[in-house]
């Protein structure tokens, strides 16, 4: 071994010498042998007046700031509002964000919005068919309305929307586009995850059995791309009805 291995300051000379990065200092050739990093996969439910980042310029709130206790080097996928609601995947596995965020997977994500006035079956026809935002048409989604009420001696109602894209401010902008403008919006699945229990500003480990869904729900077929779906700018041919991904 030449004198190049140590553990805790002392040099290792005899092979078979026994150590655990994670609690002693073991070094090659002086360099400090870190232990493997133990995967992250967290839900959390995001209030609003925090921003999914790590830190803000602005100094507001930040997900970090709901996070103590988790010590890992860990960060969101995807985004929701400031002045969103709901749930929000948390890791430290870069491969798993990646495939969560690309549109070509087409993760779906559900969101309950709360709105002005009752949206009437073409409306509802024309978020499900896509509506033009910044140019360019959104995805196919699911939309349905769940109940209408009056609040404030006002028409509301609460719709479900499904998306599998995810353009900025993306379910606000197109019931705005419709003439329904959001008053309340909140995420209630990412994927195959939800959990009606998961309080506002608290977390909590998936399960091993939620991580193996989240990564099967990255590599299916996305069947939205073959409905007319925008991915980096093209679009396909084909007509259907997937659902879509927003904020």
């Amino acid at each position: 071994m030449q004198g190049r291995v140590s553990v805790n300051g002392v040099v290792v000379r005899e092979l078979g010498a026994k150590a655990d990065p994670a609690c002693d200092d073991v070094r090659v050739d002086g360099r400090r042998v870190r232990p493997a990093r133990r995967p992250r996969y967290i839900l959390l439910y995001k209030p609003t007046g925090y921003v999914t980042t790590r830190s803000d310029p602005q100094g507001r709130p930040t997900i970090l700031d709901l996070l103590a206790g988790v010590g890992d080097y860990v960060y969101p996928v995807g985004r929701l509002d400031y002045d969103s609601e709901g749930l929000l995947v948390v890791t430290n596995d870069g491969d798993l964000a990646a495939r969560l965020a690309h549109p070509r997977h087409g993760v779906e994500k559900a969101y309950h919005a709360v709105v002005r006035g009752v949206p009437d079956s073409r409306v509802v026809t024309r978020l499900e068919r896509g509506v033009v935002i910044d140019g360019g048409r959104t995805a196919p989604a699911r939309v349905r309305v769940l109940k209408a009420f009056t609040r404030r001696g006002r028409q509301e109602s609460l719709l479900e929307l499904v998306l599998r894209e995810g353009r900025n401010r993306q379910v606000r902008r197109m019931c705005e586009a419709v003439g329904h403008p959001v008053e309340r919006l909140t995420r209630v699945r990412v994927g195959p995850l939800g959990d009606a229990r998961l309080a506002a500003g608290k977390w909590r480990e998936l399960t091993p059995d939620e991580v193996r869904a989240l990564k099967a729900a990255c590599v299916a077929q996305p069947a939205f791309l073959a409905s007319g779906a925008r991915v980096r700018g093209r679009k396909s041919s084909a007509v259907g009805r997937p659902t879509g991904r927003a904020k």
